[in-house]
């Protein structure tokens, strides 16, 4: 649902912060708002996805409009998709006087939004998103989306973001996911009391940039991540145990197979590195081939 192209004028608009202070605008619990006022950590959030002139940028949860200020005072163009139907008004209202065709507020949900209506080759996300949708998201980004962006710039939980940029070690369906098709880093942390309201714990930024060309291309993905799930799914357990259960392969087998690409039997999955997935990927699809 298209709720408005806002025409806009070359000043930046003024309105907003104050409709949350004077109790206009109030974040509600339920939906994870946690609104980040701090204009350093926002201009760290647009640094860290390098926005310049033109860049054509998706933005996820708009809020009051503190972000999608920044990105238009780059001269970003914005597409803003926003889950709460309240917030629109007070977002049109911010927005009224801005360039035309510079920002594109949407309503809704960006777990079931239909990516595919983002015909750019080359487009952004940037984003402060409630907590609880971090997991989806980055399914969507790494299973979901066909046209995936060049660059994702999210701030998130402080311990997700260190979770998705980790290494062997303590790696995670979600990181090996992320790496498989993006190269991650970490950017700033941001301090709870930054936020209205303060959330619990602390974020950081969250950096992704897509690989230009993938890193396996010969690879069934389907398989690879099946491969790769069948290895999580049982964290405590060791990989000939969680590999030989979760794809119906006999222990002998899977023993054989794990050291053949020189993989402890007794390993666990966090312990492997994304070329070593790959490696067990391969041995495994000979095998499943035969």
């Amino acid at each position: 649902m298209v709720v408005g192209r806002a025409p806009i004028t070359s000043g930046m608009p003024t309105i907003t912060g104050n409709l949350m202070s004077q109790g206009l605008l109030i974040p509600k619990k339920s939906m994870g708002q946690h609104w980040l006022n701090d204009s350093s950590a926002l201009d760290a959030i647009c640094e860290s996805a390098q926005i310049q002139p033109g860049d054509q940028v998706f933005e996820i949860g708009p809020g009051t409009g503190e972000l999608t200020a920044k990105l238009l005072q780059h001269k970003a163009i914005v597409t803003a998709l926003e889950f709460d139907p309240e917030l629109i008004p007070a977002l049109n209202i911010r927005f009224k006087n801005m360039i035309p065709d510079q920002l594109l507020l949407e309503e809704g949900d960006v777990r079931t939004y239909n990516f595919t209506t983002i015909s750019l080759s080359d487009y952004k996300v940037v984003a402060n998103i409630p907590y609880y949708l971090t997991a989806n998201l980055m399914r969507r980004l790494t299973d979901d989306i066909v046209n995936k962006p060049s660059t994702v710039v999210l701030l998130v939980q402080k311990e997700v973001a260190e979770r998705i940029a980790a290494g062997p070690g303590a790696m995670s369906v979600i990181a090996v996911a992320a790496q498989f098709y993006y190269s991650v880093t970490l950017g700033r942390v941001v301090k709870a009391e930054l936020f209205t309201p303060a959330p619990k714990v602390d974020s950081q930024i969250l950096i992704m940039k897509l690989h230009p060309n993938p890193l396996y291309p010969d690879i069934n993905a389907d398989l690879f991540f099946r491969i790769v799930k069948a290895g999580f799914s049982q964290k405590r357990k060791t990989l000939l145990n969680t590999i030989s259960s979760g794809l119906h392969i006999p222990r002998d087998e899977t023993k054989t197979l794990l050291e053949q690409v020189s993989i402890q039997p007794q390993a666990r999955a966090q312990s492997l590195a994304l070329d070593e997935w790959v490696n067990l990927y391969r041995a495994i699809a000979l095998k499943l081939a035969k």
